[in-house]
């Protein structure tokens, strides 16, 4: 049941609970790409780095392939138990195998163990952030203003990328402070440990809210949610599919590429993707507060037709040799995914029921974002490999940001969004 804040200060202490969860999650689990190439080396040697890259990408995606379990497992947790626990429970299943990733023994040590490990702590983690971020999404918007849903909830992906711009961040102080030597030898691990400092802060912010617990608690919210909630996961895939996968080719693959395709230093790439992701954190806010003001179709009408006909020309100026003509890339693909989540944040949350919002949400979201977004490098670095042409990832993000335009446009009322509490 959606409630307001019963006072600002309470209010306060619910953004940041659910902000800094989703600052440790996507820091944690960002890392992993930034520094794919150097786990590719340690973890999965072969003699064509391209390949190398590709089975690093693997195991990245592997933690996404499973986030749509990971959210029914924490959905139910938060639809049965409630919001707070399924939070508190998230940010623990993260924190481990994150700690335990900096200590793991690389393929040189113990073999083909240290692919199969390191691939297991993703899955794990990838269930962790399966239902973190939709459960903080749920319980911001429960907990918001009527005419403040998409501002209050914006902060949980204000998280999120704040959490990928502190991996960036990371990666780019190390990359000026270690060599490439250094940072295949142990600079790598620096990352994962710092992860668990995060996550105790993390930890501690989410004790003690003691917020609403779910109005209704059906006996099997996953049972409930698929025989008569299917139409409203699916639209909510749907309308995902296209902000995952800009999101991941454009914030997360993009360091790779700009260093493996364009031959940039590493310092410099990271130093890009920080400013493009500090620009991303400058915008959220205005598209949320544009998206409760103007409504939601209006915001991701836009957003996703800027991206199904923007994605080509953008990823052609990130495809260049030119820091500068570079970031122009960049900087237009944040301004698009900006718009896109500043609209999208509340409607995920919108469309479904609450008796099933956390376990319908978590599993149709994970299951666009996580599916399809999460393994976006892998089927980005593929394509370049299979074709040789390095602008095939944009085709990649137009062809699924049209499968999103058409579910906003032909499916998705703006009646939907303002449902009674």
């Amino acid at each position: 049941m959606m409630t307001d804040a019963k006072s600002p200060s309470l209010h306060s202490r619910i953004i940041l609970a659910g902000l800094i969860g989703n600052v440790m999650e996507w820091y944690d689990f960002a890392v992993y790409g930034y520094f794919a190439g150097a786990i590719g080396k340690l973890f999965f040697p072969a003699d064509d780095p391209a390949v190398s890259l590709i089975a690093s990408f693997g195991a990245f995606a592997a933690g996404f392939l499973v986030r749509p379990i990971g959210g029914l497992l924490f959905g139910r947790i938060g639809d049965r138990v409630g919001r707070q626990q399924a939070l508190t429970w998230s940010v623990i299943a993260m924190a481990v195998p994150t700690v335990l990733m900096a200590f793991l023994p690389t393929y040189g040590s113990i073999g083909v163990a240290a692919p199969i490990a390191i691939v297991l702590l993703r899955i794990v983690q990838g269930l962790s952030v399966g239902g973190e971020f939709t459960n903080s999404l749920v319980f911001l918007v429960e907990h918001a203003p009527r005419d403040r849903r998409a501002f209050t909830a914006v902060w949980g992906s204000w998280g999120a990328s704040a959490g990928i711009l502190l991996g960036s961040g990371v990666g780019d102080v190390l990359t000026h402070l270690l060599s490439d030597a250094q940072i295949l030898s142990w600079g790598w691990r620096l990352p994962f440990v710092a992860g668990g400092f995060v996550a105790l802060t993390g930890y501690l912010v989410r004790q003690g809210l003691h917020p609403q617990a779910p109005g209704a608690e059906p006996a099997s919210p996953v049972q409930e949610a698929f025989s008569q909630h299917k139409r409203a996961m699916l639209r909510v895939a749907m309308l995902n599919l296209g902000f995952g996968v800009g999101f991941y080719t454009a914030f997360i693959y993009a360091v790779s590429y700009i260093k493996e395709i364009d031959h940039l230093p590493a310092g410099t790439v990271f130093n890009l993707n920080t400013w493009a992701m500090a620009l991303l954190l400058v915008l959220l806010p205005a598209a949320a507060w544009a998206s409760d003001r103007l409504g939601r179709r209006p915001v991701l009408i836009a957003g996703f037709g800027l991206l199904v006909f923007g994605a080509i020309p953008l990823f052609q100026l990130i495809h260049s040799s030119d820091p500068f003509t570079i970031f122009i890339g960049e900087a237009g693909f944040a301004l698009i995914v900006g718009l896109i989540s500043g609209g999208i944040v509340a409607t995920n949350v919108e469309l479904i029921p609450p008796e099933v919002r956390c376990t319908g949400l978590a599993f149709a979201y994970n299951a666009a974002v996580g599916c399809f977004g999460g393994s976006t490098p892998l089927i980005a670095a593929w394509l370049i490999d299979s074709t040789g042409d390095p602008i095939t990832p944009a085709y990649w993000i137009a062809a699924t940001a049209t499968v999103s335009l058409v579910t906003i446009l032909i499916f998705v009322r703006e009646f939907h969004f303002h449902m009674p509490r």
